[in-house]
């Protein structure tokens, strides 16, 4: 059914596993490491200019705000009314809510795709997408560490300690770098003027708090392979944020 998510992210982990392979060798477990870490890195470098459409974006709806406030003024209890002037307050800011909302839309499919593509390594005899089955068993082999990429906490069985001491570490990460990259977010809404609404404030204490819980908790089923992931993906959005944003304040001022 989503096999246009699946196979191209096979695809690219194939990629990048084939060249850090031909290098460090076919069953080097450093060589899958390697390409799910530069998977990450190729799909979000793919999303920057998407997610520079999103900070515009952010920057629109808040430039809005006001406007809107008077709309909901001059036409109180006018739902139709309302959403048409809202429609062409949109068009003439410039904001196009699918832009806004396509970095989040792309990370979501790309994790739904290398989660899965992750889970279905799992007999060494049957293909597994692109990969071949001397493929899958060299990741059904490999390891970070100790612990073997292909394990859970809740599957790891006689490797319970060394899954443990490397998978308990990765959530932790994981779970701090959400909650600082939440709180970035939230200070960020608070300089450029957002709103608060009670949704925003709904959504920026799951974001704080909820979320990075949940990530702890998450990661007792997930792979030590999802796990670097998470890991990953959540040093390039601490860093994108930090880089981008200064970059694009030079050249769009927050007021």
């Amino acid at each position: 059914m989503l096999n246009f998510i699946y196979y191209p992210v096979s695809a690219v982990l194939w990629l990048w596993h084939t060249a850090f392979a031909a290098v460090l060798g076919a069953s080097s477990g450093l060589a899958w490491v390697l390409a799910i870490i530069f998977l990450v890195l190729t799909l979000r470098a793919l999303l920057i200019k998407p997610f520079l459409a999103q900070l515009r974006f952010s920057k629109g709806l808040a430039e809005m705000q006001p406007h809107i406030a008077e709309i909901k003024r001059k036409h109180p209890g006018d739902l139709q009314k309302q959403s048409e002037e809202m429609r062409k307050l949109q068009e003439e800011k410039g904001v196009n809510m699918l832009l806004g909302c396509l970095p989040i839309v792309g990370q979501t499919l790309v994790f739904i795709g290398l989660y899965h593509v992750l889970r279905s390594f799992q007999n060494p005899n049957i293909a597994n997408y692109v990969f071949s089955p001397e493929q899958v068993q060299s990741f059904l082999q490999a390891k970070l560490f100790s612990a073997p990429l292909a394990s859970t906490l809740m599957n790891a069985g006689d490797s319970f300690t060394s899954v443990a001491a490397v998978a308990i570490p990765l959530m932790i990460i994981a779970a701090v770098a959400t909650h600082f990259t939440a709180r970035f977010t939230v200070e960020r809404q608070r300089r450029i003027g957002t709103e608060v609404t009670p949704q925003v404030r709904l959504i920026n204490n799951l974001s704080l708090y909820v979320f990075p819980l949940g990530a702890i908790a998450a990661g007792a089923v997930m792979p030590v392979a999802i796990l670097l992931y998470f890991v990953t993906q959540n040093a390039w959005t601490f860093a994108q944020q930090h880089l981008v944003y200064r970059r694009f304040d030079a050249e769009v001022p927050v007021p």
